[in-house]
């Protein structure tokens, strides 16, 4: 029997290296002509990380033959690095020739900076299209929220196609086949989807405004606020806000995303706090969510002035949720009603998340993956309307106590009352009996008080009497004899004792208007001054007189009249400071004043000379 001779060294090499390139090969993709859609995934997609970003495109077919692109072994690929530019290649199989502008190329993921499809034709030459959200709206292919690319002819063959992408974001690389007419009808279907939904936003924004006007209940403020975050946060993450809000300002797909996610959040606790009374049924939850909405507002801060590529951690948002769900379910526990539909609606919107998470992971394929695919906007309604139901529940429990603070107050109210009607006949029983006692005392007292009457007439009128005797007494002094200071002013001890002198003085032959003559009057705004009740005009009792602008007490200043007077002049301004107690050069003008007008008087005739001091106060 004879052996079969050793396979050589280098054919078994060989063999291992076809097998081994065998099953790094790439999976070719097969198409015919009935075929409307077709989703790449797994190993149909292989993919190249440029970290420099400068590869041209001739040099990534160089890398692709020398088998540098790597096998996608998720269900979509990612952009791991945001700061790299990724490659992605998939190697398609047409059974038949397929016409151009028939059939189109589709990628989902609507935050793409940067895309470029390099598309080849029937002879291997590559066309290079552009598109992305950096790239104004009207310049895309056509007016929808993805990126479209049209295939052009295609004969029978296998064709590879390569994708560029540059993203601050991470995103999922989704790739789809589509007949035009599959495309119209999946296009219209979806816009027709997300017109009831931002339609059901819209409803429920304009119900609660209502409601906050009728209620001034500031919850239903912070409820719009939040789902008007939660409408701009899914029209910014699916494209519509970039095709119907801002067109023409790419550079907000950058920040939009981020900065609804920011307000929902903030809202959404601003909201729970408010709706569960947090701050009155545990203030440790309220210390929390206040502490939550400052590290957030920080966070976000960084992201929006310094770190924008941040802005792609959107699990983060999952705590402040979280933070929301938690007091809700803690007060819920604590037998606060209206928190139930609260923890119910944030429960259903959890676990639309976490479907929507399952199914970019591809744990979710065909129908239930379009169902994964919307879990979030169905989570997002639904909790719209729970939330609705939660405020709705709170209503009632506001109304409710309401109605028992009023029931209380009402029956507070009664019982006072009635405390009131007990108090008030005790009182009147106690009044009646004083009054009685009163009246038998009064009797006794008005027979006293008519004898007190009678003495006080006497009194009275003996005091009269010597209070004329007094003034006779004074003036007969103040004529006769240099009084002091204190003596002189028992006669005039202050300014209104003054003015009524003055005023008597004046007008003792009666008032005459100095402005049209008319002699009635009434009492001015001054003291002792009398209006016209004619031309309205007032007069001081000091006008045209020689205390008319006078700056010093008027009471020493007619003692100062008085001393000049009887001394004849002949008194120093020291004397009368040290009488009247004021400063020398005071006392020496108004002196001065005096003398002047005591000289005029001693110059004239002896016929008109007066025999009082009185008679220098009208010399003005």
């Amino acid at each position: 029997m004879t052996s079969l001779p050793s396979p050589k060294p280098y054919l078994i090499a060989i063999i291992c290296c076809c097998f081994f390139m065998c099953a790094k090969a790439q999976r070719p993709v097969y198409i015919d002509h009935t075929m409307g859609e077709y989703i790449f995934t797994y190993g149909e997609i292989n993919w190249l990380e440029d970290r420099s970003g400068t590869i041209g495109f001739e040099e990534i077919r160089s890398r692709d033959a020398a088998g540098t692109f790597r096998i996608n072994t998720d269900y979509y690929p990612k952009n791991f690095n945001p700061h790299s530019v990724y490659w992605f290649k998939v190697q398609v199989t047409f059974s038949d020739s397929i016409p151009g502008n028939q059939r189109l190329f589709e990628f989902y993921d609507q935050t793409i900076e940067e895309l470029t499809v390099y598309l080849p034709d029937v002879h291997g030459v590559y066309t290079e299209l552009h598109s992305g959200a950096g790239n104004a709206f009207k310049n895309r292919l056509y007016r929808h929220k993805n990126f479209e690319f049209l295939i052009p002819d295609m004969s029978k063959g296998t064709y590879v196609y390569y994708v560029r992408i540059k993203s601050l974001n991470e995103i999922n690389f989704i790739m789809v086949y589509r007949s035009i007419e599959r495309f119209i009808n999946y296009a219209l279907v979806e816009y027709i989807t997300y017109g009831l939904f931002y339609g059901m936003i819209l409803v429920f924004c304009l119900y609660n405004l209502l409601m906050l006007l009728a209620t001034r209940l500031s919850h239903y403020l912070y409820y719009v606020l939040y789902i008007v975050s939660v409408g701009v946060y899914e029209m910014s993450t699916d494209g519509i806000a970039f095709q119907f809000i801002w067109p023409d300002m790419p550079g907000l797909n950058e920040y939009m995303y981020g900065i609804s996610l920011y307000c929902m959040s903030i809202f959404a606790l601003v909201f729970a706090r408010t709706l569960l009374r947090v701050k009155r049924q545990s203030p440790l939850l309220y210390n929390l969510i206040n502490w939550t909405i400052v590290i957030r507002t920080l966070y976000f801060l960084v992201c929006l002035f310094a770190r924008k590529e941040w802005f792609i951690y959107k699990f983060l948002d999952f705590i402040p949720l979280f933070v929301a769900f938690l007091s809700g379910f803690v007060i819920w526990c604590k037998g606060f009603k209206p928190a139930r539909f609260f923890v119910l609606g944030n429960a259903i919107l959890f676990i639309g998340a976490i479907v929507k998470l399952i199914t970019v992971l591809g744990f979710v394929k065909g129908l239930s993956g379009v169902v994964g695919h919307y879990s979030m906007v169905i989570g997002f309604v639904m909790e719209m309307v729970l939330l609705s139901f939660s405020i709705g529940d709170q209503v009632r429990l506001f109304r409710k106590e309401k109605k028992q603070a009023q029931d209380d107050a009402f029956y507070h109210m009664q019982h006072n009352l009635k405390l009131q009607a007990s108090v008030n006949q005790q009182l009147e029983e106690q009044v009646a009996a004083r009054t009685r006692q009163l009246e038998s005392q009064s009797r006794e007292i008005h027979e006293q008080a008519q004898e007190i009457a009678r003495m006080n007439k006497l009194l009275e009128k003996d005091n009269a009497e010597l209070k004329t005797n007094i003034e006779k007494i004074t003036d007969a002094r103040i004529k006769s004899a240099e009084l002091t200071f204190e003596e002189f002013s028992q006669k005039y001890p202050d300014q209104e004792k003054c003015y009524s002198f003055l005023a008597d003085l004046k007008w003792n032959k009666g008032f005459t208007c100095r402005k049209c003559g008319y002699a009635n009057y009434s009492t001015g705004r001054k003291p002792f001054s009398r209006r016209c009740n004619k031309c309205a005009y007032e007069e001081s009792p000091m006008h045209d007189t020689i205390f008319e602008n006078n700056r010093i007490p008027i009471n020493k200043a007619f003692y100062i009249v008085y001393l000049v007077f009887t001394t004849k002049g002949n008194i120093s301004s020291y004397q009368i400071a040290e009488k009247t107690d004021m400063r020398q050069g005071t006392c020496w003008a108004y002196a001065s004043r005096v003398k002047t007008l005591l000289d005029m008087e001693s110059g004239a005739s002896k016929k008109s000379k007066k025999g009082s001091w009185t008679d220098l106060i009208m010399k003005t």
